[in-house]
């Protein structure tokens, strides 16, 4: 389990790492998983990490789970790993900004 300090610095993180918030994260999944025949249920679009991250955007602090910790983890390390956009291909990157957006990140976001 993580200790409150540690809690506290990776709530504010994963925050500040995931940039939209759950209502258009919601809509993105569902876009994203969308085809011309269906639309997928609304708990069922996107990938498991996006309807997890989608899941711990909707609740507070004092009711995470030790999953949820792991996913938090995951996005803030996959966040932090992308290049920056000032400095590389970044924001042209059309497929990069797509997956960054089911784990809730908009890369042309300040």
């Amino acid at each position: 389990m993580t200790d409150a300090l540690e809690l506290d610095a990776l709530w504010e993180d994963f925050r500040r790492a995931v940039n939209m918030t759950s209502q258009e994260l919601a809509a993105w999944l569902r876009v994203r998983d969308a085809d011309e025949t269906a639309q997928p249920l609304p708990g069922e679009a996107g990938t498991p990490t996006g309807q997890h991250v989608l899941a711990i955007l909707q609740k507070r602090r004092t009711d995470l789970t030790d999953d949820d910790i792991r996913v938090m983890y995951r996005v803030v390390d996959t966040v932090a790993a992308q290049p920056d956009p000032e400095n590389g291909p970044g924001a042209e990157d059309t497929a990069r900004r797509h997956r960054l957006m089911t784990i809730g990140h908009d890369p042309l976001r300040a």
